[in-house]
């Protein structure tokens, strides 16, 4: 591959990487805080490409190399397989992929998988307080649902199949990126949205003594008593 093709591929790499990262399309691939990490990333990209491209132009004039190739008019396979590195650059440049969700979560066994024998603060103030499904879930599993009695509770999470047929509220959480998502999952009883999987639910309601194990990896699933809820869409950051 010559110098000025693989300039022109890191321009498209250096460009998907900020387009995604200027935008929220990042969010889909990793957590919030690796933004910074992925603007520099993507302008270092660009600007070599830019010195690489502004070395060709300054080597135009000179003798052009003799023709790729073994002596034998078999020619290299090289600029065929350096172009097709723009294939994911084009896909992260026109195509949004879905954040991980629902098939995500009947697949994978819940992150509720280790004791956290701490002792947990109480709830921040408020009616209904708010908390992430993996605040909910460590309080009622690992706390025994000491410090959300008596209050009302506000989850937010998509829909999913529970392990009693069920809808769940769940949500992917990412200890880097979308590869190694795995979900929160808890389950429903009282007012239970039956919406279609991967709709985004805010729910408002209690907690209550109950939880059913995991089918995939036999975690806890804690449940939650569901008063009213509302259909929203789908946040920026998916993931928590």
């Amino acid at each position: 591959m010559s110098r000025g093709t693989q300039a022109v591929v890191l321009v498209f790499l250096g460009g998907a990487v900020l387009r995604a990262s200027l935008t929220d399309l990042y969010l889909r691939y990793v957590k919030q805080g690796l933004r910074p990490f992925l603007i520099a990333a993507g302008l270092l990209l660009v600007i070599t490409a830019l010195v690489a491209l502004v070395q060709e132009l300054r080597h135009l004039n000179r003798p052009e190399d003799p023709p790729d190739g073994d002596g034998h008019g078999h020619a290299r396979s090289g600029p065929v397989v350096g172009w097709m590195l723009l294939l994911p650059a084009l896909a992260l440049l026109f195509v949004v992929p879905p954040a991980l969700g629902a098939d995500t979560a009947a697949r994978a066994g819940s992150a509720l998988t280790d004791d956290r024998d701490i002792a947990y603060p109480p709830l921040p103030p408020g009616d209904p307080a708010e908390l992430t499904l993996l605040d909910y879930g460590f309080r009622a599993v690992y706390d025994d649902g000491r410090t959300l009695q008596g209050r009302r509770l506000q989850l937010t999470g998509f829909l999913a199949p529970g392990p009693d047929g069920e809808p769940m509220l769940a949500r992917i959480m990412l200890s880097c990126c979308a590869a190694d998502g795995i979900p929160v999952k808890i389950g429903l009883r009282g007012d239970v949205p039956h919406e279609t999987a991967n709709t985004w639910v805010r729910s408002t309601g209690r907690w209550i003594p109950h939880t059913a194990k995991d089918p995939v990896n036999d975690a806890d699933v804690p449940y939650f008593q569901v008063e009213t809820w509302e259909k929203i869409p789908a946040p920026a950051e998916p993931y928590e």
